[in-house]
């Protein structure tokens, strides 16, 4: 490592790391000490939604309605996906099913699934769902096909949120019955994942048909990826999931069956991670190989003891009900920035254990998902990592459906503010959500521009020098701190609370607290980029090492 090899290095990083530790003891004291003096202490009373816990009788923060419902039916989904588990495994080892039985199956499971979930309004998801693979169908292979379908779905996308799911008495008297029946959860909720899929079916359908070329160099790619060779890259059957992503299945296999077992896939239907329809496809005939037996026994063991740190994290710092009860209003400038950090750490770990749990049972079926949470948000210094980190899946979704079709990198600057317009739409339609995707394209904007001037052939110099990598730090840490403020506009705060929070921290008397800010985050910057360089050393000793064997067990 680079840093054996330079005593300096060695020095700092154990400064690094000593901050580092004294910082995260800073803030859980001081959250805990928040949490109690709202919650038993004289100011009992403020905080919404806390319940009865189970460790040492603390109270419990479940103010979050999406982690409250998930881990409420937590013990059902479970039984659920272990039961739809055993008949999936049980009939394709026994009766030695083709992947399009196994579509057959899964669509089957899926639409009783959601029948129980969504009750009479099956119809209306059945409805969008057939009437996408009608023009997919009319029009796949055609020019019109992209501009169609996109508009199809985000037209929908809209109308869905815009009319609340649709009344049946909206289509005439005789149904109006049929609104006692609409199940145990809003159909136009979940339906964001499934017009994904739509999309991504349509999509990939259309470019088999036009035979789109890959992007990928399968030769190179061949030589990094232990499951890869170039015989496996040119099956669409085998290999890895990208692999098995850009390469389209047979025509044939783009029928109606594939398509709704693919947009109504159970373990996938709530949350994601996202799946293209090629992959889908792919695996349900060849099951995934990239992990074995062992590895997703330990991915759920790993799962669980996130879980243990959730409740732990919930029991005693309220760090969610603090920020959406208006607590945060009345709390100094350091207190509203612990609690703003802990609030997207909350964040994180919440969508981490959702995503994972239905990623673990998609792996448990042969189903390889993209994962979702590849890095924790601790360690991620700029815009463009944090959104390959979080929520990847989707990162990789919007790259292959929506930038690279935009133009790709030439036409950068523009791309982002249209793909992150979608992606606020995508998620709710809420003037909040839209000031979040706009903060943080300002934000990226000039992050580009500067990595594309720092990249260029005259700064080779300042590449080169000491300095840069203090200049880099020091643009993380700024990019971090953007970064922080744009998600507590865009999920806490909301504009109506942007004017408020930027009174409050950025005044003269704030100053010290705002370098001691931008300072933490330099140190967690530093920090960073001594990973990456352990990383990219460990990169370096494969290389050196025999090659392994293709095979997976």
């Amino acid at each position: 490592m680079a840093v054996a090899k330079n005593p300096w290095r060695r020095v700092e990083l154990c400064f690094l790391i000593a901050y580092a530790v004294v910082f995260q003891c800073y803030v859980v004291y001081h959250s805990v000490r928040i949490s109690e003096e709202y919650s038993k202490g004289p100011k009992a009373g403020w905080l919404n939604g806390l319940r009865q816990g189970w460790i040492m009788n603390q109270l419990m923060d479940l103010s979050d309605s999406q982690w409250r419902t998930f881990r409420a039916g937590l013990p059902a989904l479970t039984g659920v996906m272990a039961i739809f588990t055993i008949l999936a495994g049980g009939l394709k080892a026994g009766l030695h099913l083709s992947g399009r039985a196994m579509a057959w199956f899964w669509l089957i499971l899926s639409l009783s699934y959601i029948a129980y979930l969504h009750g009479a309004c099956v119809v209306f998801i059945l409805a969008i769902a057939i009437s996408n693979f009608a023009i997919t169908k009319a029009f796949g292979g055609t020019r019109a096909l992209p501009i169609l379908i996109w508009t199809f779905n985000i037209g929908f996308l809209v109308a869905n949120r815009v009319y609340e799911g649709y009344r049946f008495s909206s289509f005439g008297e005789q149904l109006a019955h049929l609104d006692q029946y609409r199940g145990v959860m809003r159909w136009q909720i979940s339906f964001n994942f499934v017009i994904l899929r739509m999309l991504s079916f349509s999509l990939d359908y259309h470019w088999a048909r036009t035979l789109r070329p890959s992007t990928v160099n399968w030769e190179k790619h061949a030589q990094q990826c232990d499951l890869c060779t170039l015989e496996a890259s040119e099956d669409s059957k085998a290999g890895c999931y990208l692999a098995r992503q850009e390469r389209p299945v047979p025509l044939f296999q783009y029928d109606v069956v594939m398509y709704l077992a693919y947009v109504l896939y159970a373990p996938l239907y709530l949350a994601g991670p996202i799946v293209s329809f090629n992959a889908f496809a792919s695996q349900l005939e060849k099951p995934q190989r990239t992990y074995s037996g062992t590895q997703i026994a330990v991915y759920g063991l790993r799962w669980l003891a996130c879980f243990l740190l959730m409740e732990v994290l919930t029991q005693f710092c309220y760090f969610n009900t603090l920020a959406i009860s208006g607590v945060w209003q009345m709390l100094s400038p350091t207190e509203i920035f612990l609690i703003g950090y802990g609030v997207l750490n909350f964040m994180w770990l919440k969508f981490l254990l959702i995503w994972r749990f239905f990623r673990f049972w998609t792996l448990v079926n042969g189903i390889e998902a993209p994962e979702n949470m590849t890095r924790c948000m601790n360690n991620c210094y700029d815009l463009e990592g944090f959104w390959k980190g979080w929520h990847s899946s989707y990162n990789r979704y919007l790259v292959r459906y929506l930038y690279i079709p935009l133009g790709g990198s030439k036409w950068r600057l523009i791309n982002v503010w249209i793909i992150f317009t979608f992606v606020a739409i995508w998620h709710d339609l809420e003037w909040k959500l839209l000031s979040w995707a706009w903060v943080t394209c300002l934000l990226w904007v000039p992050e580009l521009v500067v990595k594309s001037i720092v990249k260029s052939h005259w700064m080779e110099g300042f590449r080169n020098s000491p300095l840069f990598r203090e200049c880099c730090a020091l643009a993380g840490s700024f990019n971090t701190t953007g970064l922080m403020t744009a998600n507590l506009v865009g999920f806490v705060v909301g504009p109506a609370g942007m004017h408020m929070l930027f009174s409050r921290m950025l005044s003269l008397q704030n100053i010290p607290l705002l370098f001691g800010i931008v300072f933490s985050m330099y140190i967690g910057t530093k920090i960073m980029f001594h990973i990456r360089e352990w990383e990219a050393q460990q990169k370096e000793n494969e290389k050196l090492k025999v090659p392994r064997s293709k095979s997976v067990d």
